[in-house]
């Protein structure tokens, strides 16, 4: 059973630098979160118990780019939504959108595959990558995610996210409306 836990660990000696930097990042800001610590999330039933500990849900977080690979883009959108890169084209204008490559995601984020947050963004001081959410997010009390590692998860409030966190990173975001598709056969 996972222990949902408030603030950051109490022993740092076995936590990557970037994790420590994302609570660093929370606590500067006088942000309250809560967080679990877990095995690494790479399947859903994994997710799904963290999601139960967190009573948050964690969001899908989707690193793109642009056929060029020149524009980055970082979509938040609900876990339970299925995603065509046709529906998020379409809302920013932006043809071929595609998944991009891990390189630019360690160079632009600090984060690796699995681990793809919107805390990335405080490591993106060139401002290369775009912020996309959802609004469904929006419309949420809480989010989870990651702290730049997918052996912990934090969650915190959707008004701390607009009103601090992403100011803080000195990026903007673009809300989209990225239809739900009914379960295909």
């Amino acid at each position: 059973m996972l222990e949902l836990k408030n603030g950051r660990p109490l022993d740092c000696e076995n936590r990557l630098e970037k994790e420590i930097r994302t609570y660093d990042f929370l606590d500067k800001l006088g942000i309250t979160y809560s967080r679990v610590d877990h095995e690494a999330a790479m399947t859903m039933e994994v997710c799904e118990e963290i999601d139960r500990a967190l009573q948050a849900t964690i969001c899908k977080n989707l690193f793109l780019c642009n056929r060029q690979e020149t524009q980055f883009y970082l979509l938040m959108m609900p876990g339970d939504k299925k995603f065509k890169t046709k529906d998020l084209s379409k809302e920013l204008g932006v043809s071929r959108l595609s998944f991009a490559a891990e390189a630019y995601m360690e160079k632009y984020l600090d984060i690796t595959p699995g681990s793809v947050s919107v805390m990335g963004l405080m490591n993106d001081t060139e401002h290369r990558v775009r912020l996309v959410i959802d609004e469904e997010i929006l419309q949420g009390a809480e989010i989870g995610c990651h702290p730049c590692i997918n052996t912990s998860s934090i969650k915190f409030s959707v008004k701390d996210l607009t009103d601090k966190i992403i100011p803080a990173m000195e990026h903007d975001y673009t809300v989209v409306s990225l239809p739900r598709y009914e379960e295909e056969c």
